[in-house]
């Protein structure tokens, strides 16, 4: 296990008050998709370049949709390394002037502060990263939380919701865009790689799966 800190809270909810059905959905955990854009494939010496947490919400129904986004750009941390592919695969460029990056400690502390709120108003004790390939965002989120020292994650350290499994499940579709095209999700290959559009993307192909499954009578249980 790392040495990172996290929130320690039980997982399960609270039975004080009444509570929204998002905090008996998951065990507790809120879903929040993230997406990162990284300047290559190792989390402990690879930049991370760009941000982006989209907050799951869910209606009076029991219907989950995508809530607010936040998004920022990054500075790569001090001796990154940052491969041209990578650059070139994401058609990141850290020179433009309109960039606008911030720190690594400025952009997760303004995300981790909206996902406790969102944790908090849900009802729920912690978040769980859902991502496309999950494991490569949670993997470089922590060694980014690492770098930082930042004190109270509201994530969970490493469970997380992986929407390239439940689109092969549910679709037959690992890729995202063409998990989202059987999900009859619009995607546009243009604005690909950006982690705002990715996460946004991979939020909608998410929520369609699990409110499939609703529909179908697989939550609640009686």
């Amino acid at each position: 296990m790392s040495e990172f800190e996290f929130d320690t809270e039980d997982q399960q909810p609270a039975s004080k008050g009444p509570k929204s059905p998002m905090a008996y959905r998951f065990r507790g955990f809120l879903p929040v998709v993230v997406d990162v854009e990284t300047g290559g494939f190792n989390s402990a010496t690879d930049a991370l370049l760009e941000i982006a947490a989209t907050i799951v919400e869910m209606d009076e129904e029991g219907m989950i949709y995508p809530g607010d986004t936040h998004f920022f750009r990054v500075e790569p941390f001090a001796g990154a390394n940052v491969e041209a592919a990578a650059l070139e695969f994401t058609g990141i460029k850290l020179d433009h002037p309109l960039r606008m990056a911030v720190t690594e400690e400025h952009a997760l502390t303004d995300i981790f502060k909206h996902v406790r709120k969102a944790v908090k108003s849900a009802g729920c004790n912690r978040a769980v990263l859902v991502g496309h390939n999950a494991f490569f965002d949670l993997g470089f989120l922590n060694a980014a939380v690492e770098r930082t020292q930042i004190k109270r994650n509201p994530f969970h350290p490493f469970s997380c919701f992986d929407t390239a499994t439940l689109g092969g499940l549910a679709f037959g579709q690992t890729v995202l865009a063409k998990a989202c095209s059987a999900a009859d999700i619009e995607f546009d290959g243009r604005e690909a790689h950006s982690a705002r559009y990715d996460t946004e993307k991979t939020a909608e192909l998410f929520c369609s799966v699990v409110n499939r499954w609703r529909e179908m009578g697989g939550w609640p249980l009686d």
